[in-house]
């Protein structure tokens, strides 16, 4: 039985949602092979919780914690942290450093990927398309008129460095702007802002299942709310459809430019990437590189509409950080 630690919570607004990923990951994973322990990581602690929610401290030297004098160590980490730390790299430079395998990318994709100004730069020169953005860093002059002339209204104002739509605001006027930029501050000291493209919104799920870089079936997002925000993706205020309503065409399409998205970038474990479609091509938005695993979210929907089951998608993870 090998002793996988499956990390959760982290530093940021969506640690919540960690913790629900996390505890689906401790659920469906295959008890006849590995033994799961729920590791919470957060600023304040990094602590084993038990069954009966004892907290037991992690030596942070070797990732290990110590239980009725019995020092325990980890053979694996799976990594459910959404946001900082878990999505950004230092876990997993971290791991790298103390020589312990890991299920999501190296430091510097996930880095990369967590930073949407910096990833879609090193993509574009590869042919992949994305909106006509602005960028913006805390501090830096906001001159409205100069942010309109360049991406348009509508427009979309992100913190640069987030997930789960937090601190994003869609802008229908130029007096809208110094409020989202204000809102976007909250999350992040960048900021992306993107020209409104008029299309369909789907979401790619591309994973290495049993050494093979595999596309899974794509997601179409129809938001009740204005975009796929918090609401849309949490509170049940969209229709999730997959495979998505597109042509064969089409289809091919979005997998060939998700897929070598992924293999651009050298990415390893699960990605998600966001894209709409304008006129038959894809635009790129973003790549999640921890992407949600409750039982709601896209990935999981996805493996089962490939045949793959959550207990059968999780041991691949852990097998192939295990073989690495």
């Amino acid at each position: 039985m090998k002793n996988i630690a499956i990390i959760m919570g982290g530093y940021s607004s969506e640690f919540e949602i960690s913790l629900k990923s996390g505890n689906v990951v401790y659920k469906y994973l295959d008890k006849t092979k590995y033994h799961g322990f729920r590791v919470h990581i957060f600023k304040d602690k990094w602590v084993y919780v038990d069954d009966n929610n004892n907290e037991h401290p992690i030596d942070k030297n070797d990732f290990s914690f110590t239980a009725n004098g019995t020092k325990i160590k980890f053979h694996a980490v799976f990594n459910a942290i959404h946001g900082t730390p878990g999505e950004d790299g230092l876990m997993q430079a971290y791991f790298d450093l103390i020589g312990l395998p890991q299920t999501s990318c190296d430091y510097y994709q996930a880095a990369l990927t967590f930073n949407k100004r910096d990833l879609l730069s090193v993509l574009k020169p590869y042919g992949i398309k994305c909106a006509e953005s602005f960028y913006l860093n805390k501090g830096d002059h906001i001159d409205t008129a100069a942010i309109v002339a360049k991406v348009g209204l509508p427009c979309f104002v992100k913190p640069n460095k987030s997930g789960s739509s937090f601190g994003i605001s869609k802008v229908k006027t130029e007096n809208e702007l110094p409020i989202a930029i204000e809102v976007a501050y909250k999350e992040d000291n960048e900021i992306i802002i993107e020209s409104f493209l008029d299309g369909t919104e789907v979401s790619v799920g591309v994973i290495n299942y049993q050494g093979k870089v595999t596309v899974l079936p794509i997601t179409e997002i129809v938001s009740d709310n204005d975009f796929f925000d918090y609401e849309a993706k949490y509170l049940g205020k969209s229709q999730e459809i997959t495979p998505a309503r597109i042509s064969p065409e089409i289809t091919e399409k979005v997998n060939a430019v998700a897929k070598r998205a992924y293999e651009i970038l050298k990415m390893k474990g699960f990605s998600r990437s966001e894209f709409i479609l304008v006129n038959g091509e894809p635009y790129m938005l973003e790549m999640n590189t921890i992407p949600g695993l409750t039982t709601e979210s896209l990935i999981p929907q996805q493996a089962k509409a490939a045949g793959i089951s959550l207990e059968d998608l999780f041991t691949n993870a852990i097998e192939l950080a295990l073989a690495k």
